[in-house]
């Protein structure tokens, strides 16, 4: 991310790639209807990324949080999940704010290597080996999920829930590019291991947002 479009940056608005009412496809509230916000901006660069447009946030337009509220309520939506890209390298107090002011429940998805912010009623953390999570996320979490890309991954998997509060739900998700592969490695591994659970992406099978 430049310098420039940090310096954009106010607690008003957050640069948004696209937004859109559909369902959780994944993980532990999988088929809750939701109102997804999914933001420009990530410096992972993962490669399986299936948003790979979210990499360059010079590109997306800055959205007022009010503008975003008003289509939240003008749908039958009660929940909002923010996403990206990784929604936390821009601050959410505000956005939580307002949102709850609306009696509105937030959902994050982060990889966890940012500054904390917002006020969360469920919180995914998703972290990647190449810019591991702050600590202080593994007390906050809800929901531990680790994409499997290779069998490496595994290992990763291991070493953070080693690192979590015992009410937190583990997800081994299967990468979905090499689904016929990682869908059987998943299967067998939370098999062996059954304080995992698996999390598949619905929405894709359903071939919807």
């Amino acid at each position: 991310m430049t310098d420039n479009f940090t310096k954009e940056l106010n607690k008003d608005m957050i640069p948004v790639l696209e937004e859109f009412y559909s369902i959780q496809g994944e993980g532990f509230n999988t088929g809750k209807a939701a109102y997804f916000v999914r933001t420009g901006g990530c410096d992972l660069a993962c490669r399986w990324c299936d948003s790979k447009e979210t990499w360059k946030p010079e590109i997306h337009q800055f959205i007022p949080i009010s503008d975003i509220i008003n289509r939240v309520n003008k749908t039958n939506a009660d929940t909002i999940v923010v996403t990206g890209g990784e929604p936390l390298i821009y601050n959410f107090d505000h956005f939580c704010e307002m949102a709850k002011q609306n009696g509105l429940t937030l959902m994050l998805e982060t990889c966890g290597a940012h500054d904390f912010s917002g006020e969360w009623n469920w919180i995914c953390l998703s972290p990647k080996k190449q810019k591991s999570p702050q600590n202080l996320y593994f007390t906050k979490l809800n929901e531990l999920k680790i994409i499997i890309y290779e069998q490496s991954d595994f290992e990763w998997a291991e070493e953070c829930a080693k690192k979590v509060h015992d009410n937190c739900v583990l997800f081994l998700q299967p990468e979905w590019s090499r689904f016929s592969d990682t869908g059987k490695m998943v299967v067998e591994y939370v098999k062996n291991n059954p304080k995992w659970n698996v999390s598949v992406q619905v929405h894709k099978f359903l071939k919807i947002p």
